[in-house]
């Protein structure tokens, strides 16, 4: 499996916030209310985050060799999943939220200080997520090995 690269987070954050954009404008074009994400969304979106992290924390210590440090690879291959899942989910809803806030803090009447609020918290959760998943992710890289043959460009 391959690192999570920046294209590809850049490519969901804007995927997100496209969608975002026209759900919204959607909405309202209907006369419907703009939908506003629940604060329980962004603080739940930012404890997965710190879990993801805390999940790694064995394989870390494995990877660093701390002394009677072992860990099922099984496991180790499951943190690594959820962790890059985690952390395009995070790009996806960061791009989300922030087409949300944009779109709300547009307007020519200002939406009241609770939407804000609670899309801000949503934002912050999501970009959380994000570096939860790219933390544990890097947490579960090896180190190259020294041992193999020296190639040198000659």
């Amino acid at each position: 499996m391959t690192r999570t690269r920046p294209s590809q987070l850049f490519v969901l954050a804007l995927v997100g916030a496209v969608a975002g954009w026209m759900l919204e404008l959607a909405m309202v074009s209907a006369g419907r209310p703009a939908v506003i994400p629940p604060i329980t969304l962004g603080i739940a979106l930012g404890l997965i985050g710190l879990l993801i992290v805390g999940f790694a924390w064995p394989v870390f210590r494995v990877v660093r060799k701390v002394e009677g440090a072992r860990v099922d690879p099984f496991y180790a291959t499951r943190v690594v999943l959820l962790a890059k899942s985690s952390s395009l989910a995070g790009a996806l809803v960061t791009g989300l939220a922030g087409a949300i806030l944009a779109f709300l803090l547009t307007r020519s009447v200002l939406p009241a200080v609770g939407s804000v609020s609670m899309t801000v918290v949503t934002l912050v959760g999501a970009v959380v997520l994000l570096a939860g998943g790219l933390a544990a992710e890097k947490m579960c890289t090896l180190p190259p090995d020294d041992d193999g043959p020296k190639e040198t460009l000659a």
